[in-house]
């Protein structure tokens, strides 16, 4: 057996530690890089809440545009061949749904993007700009469709009832398995999109019974009738929605969180003595955000923010950012004072 020199023996001993070294580093590594990980998770919950929610959101919204795409060319062809207005106006009308839900579809997927450096809210607000898009669209269709229809109840002209009955029944059944796909979304997007297929459900009911009507009545203006009623029901519900998306964008606070019950259920918390401007508003209607300020003399900020943070949670709102201030301390900011509690504000301050 061969007997290793002391110098021999130095280096196989250097190179051993430089290998149990690099091996700590590396399984350090390893270990910070699941901290980072699971820190993330931990702090980005109110961006994996709008992941799920709109992997759904997006899905439906691809569903309900290669529909009504499909649907609108066949259509545009079944109206061309009955000679009715409403199948026209209507084809027209869905050839630009298909477009705004496309336009719907594509920002709806671009909102999942996570916070960058330019972005450093994320892109939620591009599924909001969808749902304007969409919705305006909507309302400029709908007033089209009036105008035809006041121009045929002048002027009325021979239908094709026995096609429109036909085109009538597949309008329906394709349009309500559009609209049962996008219905029940928190995203405001798909419920514009949502809008456009109920929209086209009613407009072929009304074709339908309008047809019938005419065929054993002979009254040319009752498609036309029809169809103004629907319009302006679609009118009024677009409007409705245009100010929800403005809302959003004004930052007003969301519609279902009372910021009074809020704020008693944040000072029954142990160790809060007052707590004044509060924020509290809503990116995409939702994944919602607060500021505030609490007065407390806790030592334990870490325990207390956890607790406002729960409570915060009840109210649906995810992220939550807590400025710390102790009884003796002044607050420095303008819009509040630290010894009173009058001054809530519900802009988008961070």
């Amino acid at each position: 057996m061969k007997v290793l020199k002391n110098k021999q023996v130095k280096n196989f001993k250097l190179v051993y530690y430089k290998y149990n070294k690099n091996l700590k580093i590396l399984f350090n590594h390893i270990k910070i890089k699941c901290y980072i990980r699971k820190d993330n998770q931990y702090n980005n919950k109110h961006y994996n809440k709008r992941v799920g929610d709109k992997l759904k959101s997006d899905k439906n919204i691809l569903i309900a545009f290669i529909l009504n795409i499909s649907f609108s060319i066949f259509e545009l062809i079944g109206g061309i061949l009955t000679n009715s207005v409403a199948i026209l106006s209507d084809s027209l009308h869905d050839l630009g749904d298909a477009t705004s839900i496309g336009i719907s579809y594509f920002l709806e997927k671009k909102s999942k993007q996570k916070p960058d450096e330019t972005y450093t809210y994320g892109y939620l607000r591009y599924s909001i700009l969808g749902a304007f898009i969409t919705t305006v669209i909507l309302s400029i269709g709908s007033i089209f469709v009036i105008i035809e229809s006041i121009k045929r109840i002048i002027n009325p002209v021979n239908v094709n009832y026995n096609g429109m009955i036909i085109f009538s029944i597949f309008g329906i059944i394709v349009n309500l398995i559009a609209s049962y796909v996008t219905k029940g979304g928190d995203s405001l997007n798909q419920k514009s999109v949502n809008l456009h297929m109920l929209e086209d459900v009613l407009g072929w009911i009304v074709v339908f019974v309008g047809s019938i009507l005419m065929r054993f009545t002979d009254i040319k203006f009752i498609d036309a009738i029809m169809s103004i009623l629907i319009s302006l029901f679609i009118f009024v519900s677009a409007v409705r929605n245009l100010k929800e998306i403005l809302d959003l964008f004004l930052v007003k606070k969301p519609k279902k969180i009372d910021i009074n019950k809020l704020k008693e259920h944040i000072k029954k918390i142990e160790g809060v003595k007052n707590i004044h401007h509060i924020h509290v508003w809503s990116m995409d209607n939702i994944n919602n955000y607060a500021t505030l300020h609490i007065i407390t003399n806790s030592k334990n900020t870490k325990q207390l923010k956890h607790n406002i943070r729960e409570e915060f949670e009840e109210f649906n709102i995810n992220h939550v950012t807590i400025e710390i201030e102790s009884t003796d301390e002044f607050c420095e900011c303008k819009e509040c004072k630290s010894k009173t509690d009058n001054s809530i504000h519900y802009h988008n301050h961070h």
